[in-house]
């Protein structure tokens, strides 16, 4: 059956000597795995390229609800990304969303709103003229607030933040797991400020690098067989 739907590439894996399985993110049957014949030949309908880490793409597909393997009928990017592939630190920040996105979409079913956040967070990073050495940062936050985890901002300023219980609190946890200031002052900033203003926070290298540590640690206690991100040593290379 004939189905239209956008979608954001997430990771492709040799299936012969010409043929991928493309990992999408789709808005209409979420995450999908799609046998696609021919991709790594010159002249491919679907080529390799449209398939990088977070293109976005319009497509036709054959829709099998009992199929692992689906296939496409038609596809296009839409819209094709322009900085994004050919600025060293804005595709090392997409390489590492990538990662991140892979591991946590992995049951996802069709989620409209997630999609559109993700679509739009993209589309922002390919086309802002703005310092985005924060952006990431942001993202993940915003995005935990779609997988169902995202920490309740205070209103008074509190001087930890639990990593387990997602809450800020007056009092040390009995656990390693925990920011305390002055970290806990810029992660409750990060989870209040909008991409466009990211850049303002202010924060020395090796903050930034301890912040997103413990960010993906509350990613691996709130997400099962979360595992390592392989990425994030690129990531700390380019914003040193």
């Amino acid at each position: 059956m004939l189905q239209k739907t956008r979608a954001i590439a997430l990771k492709v894996t040799n299936y012969s000597e010409n043929s991928v399985v493309a990992q999408l993110f789709t808005e209409e049957f979420g995450l999908q795995s799609y046998l696609i014949n021919g991709a790594r030949k010159p002249k491919a309908k679907i080529h390799i390229n449209m398939l990088q880490p977070l293109h976005l793409l319009d497509m036709v597909v054959y829709y099998k609800e009992s199929g692992a393997l689906q296939r496409i009928k038609e596809a296009t990017s839409s819209p094709a990304l322009q900085q994004i592939p050919l600025d060293i630190a804005k595709s090392s920040i997409a390489l590492f969303l990538n990662e991140i996105l892979y591991k946590v979409l992995k049951q996802q079913q069709p989620e409209p709103q997630l999609f559109g956040f993700i679509q739009q967070s993209i589309l922002w990073l390919d086309q802002t003229e703005k310092p985005i050495h924060n952006f990431h940062l942001c993202f993940l936050m915003k995005l935990s607030r779609f997988l169902g985890y995202m920490p309740t901002a205070s209103e008074k300023h509190l001087a930890y933040f639990d990593l387990v219980d997602g809450i800020f609190t007056n009092f040390a946890p009995a656990h390693t797991y925990t920011l305390q200031e002055p970290h806990t002052h810029m992660f409750h900033t990060i989870l209040n400020i909008s991409y466009e203003e990211s850049h303002l926070i202010q924060m020395k290298h090796e903050d930034r690098i301890y912040l997103l540590s413990q960010i993906i640690n509350f990613y691996k206690l709130h997400t099962e067989n979360f595992g390592t991100v392989n990425s994030l040593q690129i990531l700390e290379e380019i914003f040193h």
